[in-house]
């Protein structure tokens, strides 16, 4: 790899660290061919990519990086990333726990480092699309439901009146 390739590869893995969402730092030793093809497919499924790196050329892509970032960069090392925080992490952390082979380092969203635990939480979390689908969901409920709602305490409070009524009469 000559000095334009090596330039060139920095600048795009600028790129990646800028644009995603978050970026899952895993070793992958051991992996098969067709193992790393599935886990690719399942990533494209979601979104997201992954990469393998060389760990120079990402060590100087995050030259203003704190420490904590750079020490995950060690080993045959690949990097799983998206659009969103979660669509990386959730794949990735399913694909670990079916293949022992694979294992979560850690993980980089934005400034923040997160370690395998913390991507593990991040993986939890519901997708941008889920949320989405929540949120649509909720304008789309039904005039009704929000109606009867404001009117529960209207009628619960006549009922009380009725029953006061009833027992004067009697």
């Amino acid at each position: 790899m000559d000095r334009a390739q090596k330039s060139e590869s920095i600048e795009a893995l600028k790129g990646v660290f800028a644009g995603a969402g978050a970026v899952v730092v895993t070793h992958y030793a051991g992996i098969t061919v067709k193992q790393m093809e599935d886990l690719r497919h399942r990533l494209r499924l979601e979104g997201a990519s992954l990469k393998v790196v060389k760990n120079t050329l990402v060590q100087k892509a995050l030259a203003d990086a704190d420490a904590g970032a750079l020490s995950m960069f060690t080993g045959p090392v690949a990097i799983a990333y998206g659009p969103d925080a979660v669509s990386a992490a959730k794949v990735a952390t399913q694909y670990a726990k079916d293949n022992e082979k694979f294992i979560i380092v850690g993980g980089l969203m934005g400034e923040l480092v997160l370690n395998a635990k913390s991507v593990d939480a991040l993986a939890k979390l519901p997708s941008l699309d889920q949320l989405r689908a929540k949120l649509v969901g909720l304008l789309n409920a039904p005039a009704t439901r929000v109606a009867g709602v404001l009117q529960a305490p209207a009628a619960g409070l006549a009922r009380v009146i009725g029953a006061y009524a009833v027992k004067d009469a009697a």
